[in-house]
């Protein structure tokens, strides 16, 4: 398999993006028209079946009920009671409200599993207030974007759901790993935020220690969700679908709790949980359908021995692959980069020793970069849409470029300490 060919099927692909058709449908047509080149139209007849029995599959489901999960913690004011009972105790802080912009994002996506929705939710909730309190646009615009950016590392998550789908690896293991980077990364933020963002800002009004107490209340439903999410799992007695399917049961006794649950609210969360699952599903259905044709053409095989000639190392590869998601990720959203590198990545990461687990978080952390680089950063873009004063995308971009760079440093640090990652797996795996 020519390597020439490879890079010819790859170049063709992001032409066509860029050329503003669909994700989805330049996937396809490149796969689609490669298998056919190649092999005729009976392997374009055997796709179907193919893409019909990856997608029929338990973990498949959890996608949609996560996102049903997320949309009635927002539409059912969880949302807005945990970002109010967070502002009450880390408003004081140096950074003040940028603080309770990471950490709510950091608890919204230890609920939603989604980085679209946590930059979304948290940002409609928090922008006014910080109007309001006079903080400067790209320092509040910045913290929500790369905050959000957190939905899809910190367990459940949507893009570890799918990896692990694509990847053949357990989905429990790949949310253990995702833990412990998830909350050290948004520690990170918050130290950037204490210590380059907190001067010259008004000093907050003090909050009486029994208003503080009172608000920890509002903090208990999503913790609860999250126990039960994630402990059924490490339980033993839930697969992550299961899990999910328990969230939003637990979700909706929370939301009657509060006195919203209705028809319409449940209509609308449906809608729009529906529509998200319905983007996603559809292109890694394209993509399963690519990785027919790469499967058929031994495109993998051909990848692994002409990186092997460059005598590359575990260290060496990383560095290059870093380089390559970093390029790749300011064309490409999030998704659409997991779904297309995962199937040549994975066996080539493998072929020098690197645990898939371990690559899972890597892969992901290098979306969330792409999530928050321009030009095509899906979170700038939705931060921007909901901001009221019809500011600058540039605010956006200064904004969440500091965190672009702790990302990028805590790669790093991950690949030569990956016991930040594997140090909960492998002790709940030696543990069962």
């Amino acid at each position: 398999m020519n390597i020439t060919v490879v890079a010819i099927g790859f170049v063709s692909m992001l032409a066509l993006m860029f050329l503003g058709i669909p994700v989805a449908v330049a996937i396809v047509a490149v796969g689609a028209f490669g298998g056919y080149l190649f092999f005729g139209f009976p392997l374009v007849d055997m796709m179907g079946g193919v893409i019909w029995s990856s997608l029929n599959s338990p973990s498949i489901l959890a996608i949609p009920l996560f996102m049903l999960l997320g949309e009635l913690l927002l539409r059912g004011g969880i949302a807005d009671r945990m970002y109010d009972a967070l502002a009450v105790w880390l408003n004081r802080l140096p950074g003040g409200l940028l603080h309770t912009n990471i950490a709510t994002c950091a608890l919204f996506s230890a609920t939603s599993g989604s980085s679209v929705a946590t930059a979304a939710t948290v940002g409609t909730i928090a922008l006014p207030a910080l109007e309001e309190r006079g903080y400067r646009p790209g320092p509040s615009l910045g913290s929500l974007a790369a905050g959000g950016t957190l939905g899809i590392l910190i367990p459940p998550s949507i893009n570890l759901l799918v990896y692990g789908s694509l990847a053949n690896t357990s989905v429990g293991q790949l949310f253990a790993a995702g833990l412990v980077p998830g909350i050290l990364l948004a520690a990170l933020f918050s130290v950037y935020i204490f210590l380059f963002e907190g001067r010259g800002q008004a000093a907050a009004t003090p909050v009486p220690l029994s208003v503080k107490l009172a608000h920890l209340r509002f903090l208990v439903p999503p913790m609860i969700i999250f126990g039960v999410v994630m402990g059924s799992i490490y339980g033993g007695f839930a697969t992550p679908t299961e899990s999910a399917a328990m969230g939003v049961v637990v979700a909706l006794i929370l939301v009657a709790a509060n006195g919203r649950l209705n028809r319409e609210l449940l209509v609308n969360c449906s809608i729009q949980a529906a529509r998200t699952t319905g983007m996603t599903v559809i292109v890694l259905a394209c993509a399963l359908l690519l990785n027919v044709t790469i499967s058929m053409l031994g495109v993998t095989q051909a990848v692994t021995k002409w990186v092997a000639t460059f005598g590359l190392d575990q260290i060496g590869l990383i560095l290059v692959l870093i380089v390559f998601y970093l390029i790749l990720g300011m064309f490409m959203d999030a998704m659409s980069m997991l779904v297309l590198t995962v199937p040549i990545t994975v066996p080539l990461v493998v072929a020098v020793g690197i645990d898939p687990i371990w690559f899972g978080i890597f892969i992901v952390l290098m979306c969330e970069l792409a999530l928050i680089t321009p030009p095509v950063g899906m979170n700038l873009f939705v931060v921007q849409g909901i901001r009221r004063d019809g500011g600058s995308f540039s605010d956006v971009i200064r904004g969440a470029a500091p965190y672009a760079a702790i990302m990028i440093g805590f790669t790093v640090l991950l690949l030569f300490v990956p016991g930040i990652a594997m140090w909960l797996p492998d002790t709940l795996s030696a543990r069962m």
